[in-house]
Order: C-alpha cells, then structure tokens, then sequence
C-alpha cells in the first residue's frame, strides 16, 4: 500500500510549486521591464551619437559630406558590450558615409515622442546580429539643395540582454531568498500548529486497551474540535458496542446456564431411580431440554452471522433481489410447519418487489417472522405473509397480540412476554438487527380482524 504522505511536507511541496510559479512569473517581467528600462537608456545614447554624427554633416561644392571625428567614432565605434553601427544618407538616399546596407526603418514605424527630434528607433538584424536602431532625419535648406539627410545609428543588442538579465537575476535570487526564507517560517509554523496533534496521538497510544474515555478538547484548536468529537463519538459508540457484547454474553451465560443446570439435576434425579419407566421420562425430558439447548445455540449463531451480513452490506456486498421470491419460497418451505400447527398459512405477493440485501440475513428475517406467527396463533387461526410495492413485508397473524406498551421491548434480546411459551427471545431481537443493517424500519400495528401485524419497510432497490 502507498504510504501516505506527510501533511507537513505536503503543504511545503505546494507552497514551493506556487512560489516557483510566482519566481517564473516576476522574473520574465523583470526581464521585459529590464528590457524597457534598458531601451529607454542606451536609445538615448543611440540618440546622442545620430545627433554627433548629425553635427557633422554639411553641403560642399553642392554634395552633403560627413565630418565624423576621430574621436566620436573611437567613443562609440566600440563599447563595453556591443558594437556601433552608422549610416549617412544624403537627401536621395545615397550613402555618403557609414556601413553599407544597414536596416531601413519598418513602413510604419512611428516618431518617437519622448525625444524632441525626427527620430524613430526600431529592432532589426544586421549582419546576422540583433541590433537597435535609430534614424534621425536631419533637415538640409540651401540655395541648391532642399530635403532631408538620414543618420542611421546602430547597436548589437549584448548591453540590452545583459542589463534584462542582471536585473532579471537579482530579482530571482532576491525572490529565492524570500522563498526559502517564506518556507522556513511555514515549515515552523506549521509544526508549531500540528504540536497538538503530537498530543492527541500521544495521548490516544498511551492510553489502556478498555480505556474509552473521552478525549479532552482543552489542549487543542477550534479548527481540530470537530475532528475530536467525531473521535469521542465513535469511541462512545464503540463503548456501547462492547457494553452491549458484554450483556449479551452475560444474558447468554444466564439463559444457557439455567437450562444445562435444569437438564443436569433431571439426569441426575434419574440416574438415582431404577424403574425404566422414570429412565424413559428422563430421557424424554432431556430430549425436550437438549431441543431448547440447540434452538437458543442455532439462535445465538444467527445473531453472529446477522453481525457478519451487516459488515458486507456496509462493504458493499448487497445483491438486488427479489422480496415476492424470497418470501414465497420460505411460505413453501413453512408450509408443512404451519399444517403441523393446524394453521393456514396465506401468501400475498402477485407482482416481484426489488430491492437490495443479503439473502441469508433476509431468509433468516422472514423464517424467524413467519415462525413467530405460527407460535403464537392458535389451531385453526390464520397466518397471512404479505409482499406489497415499493418494498414492504408484513406478517399478520390471529394470535393474542402485543400490547402497545410492550411493542418496543419485544425487540430487546432475552426478553419473552410470557414465560410459559417455549422459545429463547431471540426471534424478534433478530429481526431487528438485520433490519438495521438493511436501513429498514420495523414497526408492529394491530391486525384487521385480531392478533398482530408486523410491518417492515425496506429502500427500493
């Protein structure tokens, strides 16, 4: 089985992956504005040396020349991280000084508005390299010449990218520093608030095996008060359950002690005697007792197989079965029973009713009703097994009936109303536990004519 992971670790895992997110996220922007940032200072540069160059343009003999400094072109032919390129173009487009071929402006490129000139700075490559330009219109008015002279200037983009990246990674490692910083201080925080956790489980491993006492909701947090009521909810059902094991097994030693005692002392009385007639009613009488011994074992072992049907309801296990066939099947197998008796014993069920169960817990249920009715109806009475849509069984009998204050005990284990009727009062006891692991609701009603009407309602399935 996978081992689950650590809420702790898991927590950090995900505030890591959402903080890697966020250091991706700021440091592309940091790059970009970088990039701006870059543009806008080293575009002013490009600005100052078109304006250099544009200095030196003047008319000789009717032609425009270039007068470019040895100095200005030993300042700015070659920086510290990229090279200078410049074009000069006369008021044709022919070129009177510069490299040769350097990129046009795009159609369309826009004058730039942050500088009072008529420039226009743009991304182009030049010689297999990325570079920034800017032209720079210079305007040329004399007698026998009129237009505009360009100066192209540009740049290998290495100054840009470096800055971008610099500042690009001074924010990551600034970022990474918070981060790291940022999980540290959740990692303590969070160990810090699971401390009452460690208690609660400290608390839970050192207790005793029979100790089901509540656990205490002073050491820990209001968001962990639920979790410790659910805890102490189960374990006062769990205290219950054993509760109701421990009686049971005490009602079961009480009921399975005065029978083997009664057997015992009519065995022994008889061994005592030496007329054969007394040997045969003791042995009689044994017989007798030895039917009820194995009636309350074969009863105390349903109880045992309802407990294992309710688990596999509750994993799952129920099958969708027909009530109309289950039911008419048990009235077959009654039948020669309920003749015995002198009973007649009807069956209502003329459409099939689906619903979900275990049909042995459903067998069980409909064997220990339908017995119930037969033993408490007398010859000649009427025993009515009913199957009705959705999914309702009744079992209506002309017996002496339930009184209304007694309904509710009846369901209890060991209890029989009268004590004179042989049985173990485990029969109705039975019942209700296999109606609860159903989600069924049991209820007992007088009869149309006398007697009772046991009516149990199921889901549909």
């Amino acid at each position: 089985m996978h081992k689950p992971s650590s809420l702790r670790w898991r927590l950090l895992w995900n505030l890591a992956l959402l903080l890697v997110v966020l250091m991706l996220a700021s440091g592309l922007s940091a790059y970009w504005n970088g990039r701006e940032a870059a543009d806008t200072a080293y575009d002013r540069t490009l600005l100052a040396s078109a304006r250099t160059i544009a200095a030196g343009v003047s008319q000789r003999d009717g032609t425009l020349s270039a007068d470019v400094p040895y100095v200005a072109l030993d300042t700015f032919a070659y920086d510290s991280a990229g090279r200078i390129f410049y074009l000069v173009n006369d008021i044709h487009q022919n070129l009177i000084s510069g490299y040769e071929n350097l990129p046009a402006p795009p159609p369309g490129t826009p004058r730039t508005d942050d500088y009072p000139a008529l420039a226009r700075f743009y991304n182009a490559t030049y010689r297999g390299q990325n570079v920034r330009v800017v032209s720079l219109l210079k305007p040329v008015s004399e007698p026998n010449m009129n237009g505009m002279a360009e100066i192209r200037v540009a740049e290998t983009d290495e100054a840009r990218v470096s800055m971008a990246r610099s500042l690009a990674a001074d924010t990551l490692l600034r970022l990474g520093m918070l981060a790291i910083g940022a999980l540290l201080l959740v990692w303590f925080a969070v160990s810090a608030a699971l401390r009452p956790l460690e208690r609660l489980r400290t608390a839970v491993e050192e207790r005793q095996s029979d100790d089901l006492r509540p656990l205490p909701l002073v050491e820990v947090q209001h968001e962990l008060w639920p979790l410790v009521r659910a805890l102490n909810h189960f374990t006062e059902r769990l205290r219950e359950q054993f509760e109701r094991q421990a009686q049971f097994i005490a009602d079961a030693a009480h009921e399975l002690r005065t029978p083997l005692a009664a057997l015992k002392a009519r065995l022994e009385l008889g061994l005592r005697a030496s007329e054969p007639e007394t040997w045969r009613s003791t042995l009689e009488t044994a017989a007798q007792g030895t039917d009820r011994l194995t009636h309350l074992a074969n009863q105390l072992l349903s109880l045992a197989r309802v407990e294992n049907g309710a688990r596999a309801i509750a994993e799952g296990g129920a099958q969708l079965l027909d009530l109309s066939q289950l039911a008419r099947e048990l009235g077959m197998a009654m039948a020669p029973l309920a003749h015995a008796r002198g009973v007649a014993l009807a069956l209502e069920a003329d459409e099939p009713v689906w619903l979900r169960g275990e049909p042995t817990l459903l067998n069980e249920l409909l064997s220990n009703l339908v017995d119930n009715a037969l033993a408490h109806t007398p010859s000649g009475g009427n025993v009515i097994l009913r199957v009705t849509a959705p999914a309702v069984l009744e079992v209506e009998d002309d017996g002496p009936g339930i009184p209304v204050d007694e309904r509710d005990k009846v369901f209890e284990r060991f209890y029989r109303r009268n004590q004179q009727v042989a049985g173990s009062g485990l029969g109705l006891a039975i019942v209700g536990e296999i109606c609860r692991a159903h989600l069924a609701q049991i209820s007992l009603h007088d009869g149309e004519t006398a007697g009772l009407k046991v009516r149990v309602s199921f889901i549909a399935g």
